[in-house]
């Protein structure tokens, strides 16, 4: 490992408007060591990176870099010095090749025009040297979500980065592709690379850091070193209090296996998922599992009416329902809080206010104009059950942490009332503190006599907080789990092996 303080926060603060993000952090980074970043939504992790990387400037403290101090004015300019960026959310543009994705801002001309052969054949031999299984003339959106996040890898490494921090790069990621990625780091770390890693999965930062640091309400915690340090300490230095490591019902089962709310028969789309049929009971928190293209979400999905159905039947409390929209998934009681917040859960120009109340605008109506004191209300109300922070109705969603804009779809759907709630991926990219709110809330909602289905690809999750368990492999449900039927082996087997013969 090279120098001790290659990377040095010093004293670092950031200001925003009736918020103090981070204040007065100060720690270092080693050249060549995985560095775990962490704590909880809010804590500031995601502000100091992007301090890092040139998107904010620091309201005070500076960063030095190999003892000098540096402050970028744009995240081009970080790059320029070798600090890149491996982002959750997907950072490429689709109708490009992963050839001139891998190259975008570093084009290689000849005669004035772009050299398209020579491109291909270094990302090829990029590609090779990654063992990432795809072609340089593929188009990134024919690609998985999990391929293009090795490609913001591979670009990172082809713009020869010294350091590259990694922002929940496992998020989209299947095993396979994950343990891909854990070997890419190794040799990274190997060639002298620093990396910088945030994840809320904890089993990963015991896998590939060599020290973490946590933060807190924007302020520096600890530094520790990852071989002394236990998964209960570091948690509990994450949200200050201790925290159950796992998902745990706390209240007793209200399941009503007299009322079926939700049955669902046969239901398929061609190519995606077939005869898949379930009943869901009054005040039962009904589980999904399975791994990447088990095809969970597409079910969900075409349940709200937001994917058109090939053949099937749904029935909401009894009655043959026809569902051919959200919004008549929305007047039949059913809300779908989707994976992916950012492009489906919120829309980035409004403010919590106008967030939480799109889905019941009618609701705020006065003299056929919605009225802005109602929603505001209305956001108060239904913030203080999600414990949203900060409380602000004009807060601009977009710029609150992960936890918090989960807990703005949460509210949104609380707002509707609606009693049947699909909570796809609900803790997905959020930490433990948030995560174990989100559980408690689950069961209070339950124990008011609604009903949810918790599609979820975490295993302890699952387990921890379902009544009832479906394990979906390749489209179809592969078997169905009783409580007293959970363990990891099982669910593991019909996740990866489907249904069994005989």
């Amino acid at each position: 490992m090279g120098k001790e303080n290659y990377i040095e926060f010093s004293h670092v603060t950031k200001v925003f408007p009736g918020c103090k993000a981070l204040n007065d952090v100060s720690f270092s980074i080693k050249e060549g060591e995985v560095h775990a970043l962490l704590g909880e939504n809010g804590a500031g992790k995601s502000t100091l990176l992007n301090i890092l990387h040139g998107v904010f400037l620091p309201t005070d403290g500076e960063i030095r870099i190999d003892g000098e101090p540096k402050r970028f004015a744009n995240a081009n300019e970080a790059l320029r010095f070798g600090i890149a960026k491996v982002h959750q959310e997907i950072n490429m543009v689709p109708e490009l090749t992963v050839a001139q994705n891998i190259m975008l801002g570093m084009e290689k001309t000849k005669g004035g025009l772009l050299n398209g052969s020579y491109m291909e054949k270094e990302t090829e031999k990029l590609l090779k040297r990654l063992r990432i299984n795809i072609s340089p003339s593929d188009k990134i959106r024919n690609l998985s979500v999990g391929q293009i996040q090795l490609l913001q890898i591979a670009k990172a490494i082809y713009s020869n980065a010294r350091v590259i921090s990694f922002d929940e790069p496992t998020a989209s990621l299947s095993s396979e592709e994950t343990e891909l990625l854990f070997s890419l780091i190794e040799e990274l770390k190997q060639d002298g690379v620093t990396i910088i890693y945030v994840s809320h999965r904890m089993d990963e930062i015991f896998k590939v850091a060599n020290r973490a640091t946590v933060l807190r309400d924007g302020a520096y915690i600890q530094t520790f070193d990852v071989a002394n340090l236990t998964k209960e300490e570091l948690v509990k230095s994450m949200v200050g209090r201790d925290v159950a490591m796992f998902a745990k019902r706390l209240k007793p089962s209200r399941v009503d296996k007299s009322k079926v709310v939700l049955e669902v028969k046969n239901l398929s789309i061609n190519n995606q998922f077939h005869d898949i049929s379930f009943k869901l009971y009054k005040g039962e928190i009904l589980g999904f599992f399975g791994l990447v293209g088990a095809k969970r979400t597409e079910v969900m999905k075409a349940i709200f009416g937001a994917d058109k159905l090939d053949s099937g039947e749904i029935y909401v409390n009894g009655v043959l329902t026809k569902i051919a929209s959200p919004n008549e998934a929305i007047s039949k009681g059913i809300g779908l809080i989707p994976e992916n917040r950012k492009t489906e859960g919120f829309i980035k120009v409004m403010n919590n206010s106008d967030n939480i109340a799109l889905p019941t605008l009618k609701k705020f109506e006065t003299n056929h104009f919605t009225s802005y004191k109602k929603r505001l209300k209305n956001c108060e109300e239904i913030g203080k059950i999600v414990d949203l922070k900060p409380k602000d109705p004009e807060f601009m969603t977009d710029n609150l942490s992960g936890g918090n804009q989960q807990k703005v779809v949460l509210a949104k759907w609380l707002s509707t009332n609606v009693d049947i709630m699909i909570f796809d991926e609900p803790t997905k990219g959020v930490d433990v503190g948030a995560k174990s709110e989100i559980y408690n809330l689950m069961e209070e909602l339950v124990e008011q006599g609604k009903s949810i289905i918790m599609v979820s690809s975490e295993m302890t999750e699952v387990i921890g907080m379902s009544d009832r368990m479906f394990v979906m492999h390749l489209g179809e449900i592969a078997g169905e789990l009783q409580r007293e039927e959970f363990s990891e082996e099982t669910i593991a087997m019909a996740a990866l092996e489907g249904k069994r013969n005989g």
